[in-house]
């Protein structure tokens, strides 16, 4: 078994390359022995003022800027367990998650500065955990710190745990406990699964060898940012930051070009219409060279978009990763020289299997047989504080450990896993069962439609009916009636929306998540509406 810890990594690799940039972030730049130093000041800093020992934890309320992965690193270097915390939490949703992270620090960004407050002010007053506003306060506790004090310190272990709070698609968030080692293994293991095993970091530093420079344009507050920006800096990497609110097109596609990035995280179609809509408005504006590959991971990309992207970025690959806050599996990728390009496709494996829902034996390959996704390989500990969903989501079939967070899909004859979507934004119509993504995916291939969800309401005679939510592309003129044909085309009658409603925009997450819960409200609202506006 390994001891992989991503603070230890970042330790040897700052001793190494210490004048190498690690983080920049508009006009900020941090040389790895800097990022290390901060990051050991901080450490120190909360060792003494918020007196946290190895295993405390430390939430992270900071958007895509430096202090994130500084208070990221410090809680590492003490052996705590840094905690993602998601920035459009209300105070009510930041109190469950400090509560049940028991949190003993907090460091937020100022503009949250009111909503820490009162989350934290609903804690009993000696459970608090400590508040530490980026800002003139970090700073200066940054500086006044003379680092950890040796006597108390204990080098980081493979066992420290990293904790990624999902919201998933029901209920409060939960938190997936990976294990340093464990996850350093698997980011490492899903691009590299021919070579599971990492190599020496610090080999290929002291050689002279030139990381790759990473821009996450995903939240690092979700797992796509940062397992990505975690996996760039652990081989010795860049990562350039964009701190801005949401996404914007042209700043990602100025700090590429800028800093010469040569890797662009982001999630599916949500950041890549966007992306791809900004260089063909502007076709010359940025020199893109340095740039060889787009990695989404998590959500769809199309067949077009991805297309879009290699028609205009010469010699781009895209990457498509099939992954989890809870698992992370294979990768795909797309050339412009393919003939063919398609959603990414994944094959049953010994890492992947479909398995039935209750017995766990495996989906017959061209049965039409629906089951659940299951991931193995390495695999977090389970959910913090919850061990009936831990044990439901984390299996052991045949004698071998799995992730199965609640992805439904079948097998083709071919063995080829063909993804359904979360068995929880399952519409019932009838008692037949329509999985969203599936419709949603054909939806996205009109011409005219930029982004769409599709949703289930209430429905006296079926129990529920398929609604669709659509954001037209800027400047399309679509119908209903043209949009609920292109969808009986190809879909069987159950699954084609009943109806379609435009929308200006569907509100998703910062990561691309959409609320379906609050979508569903609105298109009841929409429908409820109607005879008003006839």
């Amino acid at each position: 078994m390994s001891d992989w810890n991503f603070a230890a990594v970042w330790d040897g690799l700052a001793a190494i390359v210490p004048d190498r940039d690690a983080v920049v972030c508009g006009d900020r730049r941090s040389t790895w022995a800097e990022f290390a130093g901060r990051a050991g000041r901080l450490a120190g800093f909360l060792q003494t003022g918020a007196c946290l020992v190895p295993g405390d934890r430390v939430a992270i309320d900071v958007t895509n800027r430096p202090e994130y992965l500084e208070a990221f690193y410090a809680a590492l270097q003490l052996g705590c367990v840094p905690v993602n915390v998601n920035s459009r939490y209300t105070a009510t949703e930041l109190h469950h998650l400090l509560d049940n992270s028991d949190a003993k620090a907090l460091v937020h960004n100022p503009a949250f500065a009111e909503t820490a407050r009162e989350a934290v002010g609903r804690i009993d007053e000696g459970e608090r955990p400590l508040l530490l506003e980026v800002g003139e306060p970090y700073e200066q506790a940054v500086e006044g710190s003379a680092g950890v004090a040796e006597q108390t310190s204990r080098p980081p272990s493979g066992d420290d745990l990293i904790f990624l709070y999902t919201g998933g698609t029901t209920g409060r968030p939960k938190g997936v406990m990976w294990r340093n080692d464990d996850l350093y293994v698997a980011l490492w293991a899903s691009s590299h699964p021919r070579t599971p095993d990492p190599p020496d970091p610090f080999a290929a530093a002291r050689a002279g060898k030139r990381a790759s420079t990473l821009l996450p344009a995903a939240p690092l507050m979700h797992g796509t940012g940062l397992f990505a920006t975690l996996a760039a800096l652990a081989g010795g990497g860049t990562v350039v930051l964009v701190d801005h609110p949401g996404l914007d097109p042209e700043l990602v596609w100025d700090a590429v070009a800028r800093e010469h990035v040569q890797t662009l995280t982001i999630v599916g179609d949500v950041f890549a219409r966007p992306l791809l809509d900004a260089l063909r408005a502007h076709p010359h504006r940025w020199d893109l060279t340095s740039l060889r590959a787009i990695t989404s991971s998590g959500v769809l990309f199309s067949p077009d978009v991805k297309r879009g992207l290699l028609d205009v970025v010469p010699g781009l690959t895209i990457v498509d990763s099939l992954g989890a806050s809870e698992g992370l599996g294979p990768r795909q990728s797309a050339r412009a020289d393919d003939r063919a390009i398609s959603s990414a496709q994944f094959s049953v494996n010994d890492r992947i299997r479909v398995v039935d829902e209750v017995t766990g034996r495996d989906v017959v390959p061209g049965s039409d047989e629906v089951g659940l996704l299951a991931m193995g390989g390495r695999i977090p500990v389970g959910y913090f504080k919850d061990p009936e969903k831990s044990a439901a989501t984390f299996r052991v079939l045949d004698g071998v450990r799995y992730s199965i967070p609640g992805d439904f899909a079948t097998v083709e004859t071919d063995g080829t896993v063909r993804l359904l979507g979360r068995g929880s934004a399952c519409i019932n119509t009838g008692g037949e069962k329509v999985y969203p993504e599936e419709v949603e995916a054909h939806l996205r291939t009109h011409p005219g439609v930029f982004d769409c969800v599709v949703v289930g309401v209430p429905d006296e005679r079926f129990s529920e009916r398929v609604v669709a939510l659509v954001q037209a592309t800027d400047g399309a003129d679509l119908d209903e009636a043209e949009l609920l044909t292109w969808c009986r085309a190809e879909l069987a009658g159950y699954k084609s929306p009943r109806r379609v409603l435009f929308v200006d925009s569907l509100e998703r997450s910062a990561a691309g998540k959409a609320n379906h819960k609050e979508l569903r409200a609105r298109a009841m609202q929409l429908l409820a509406d109607e005879p008003s506006r006839a």
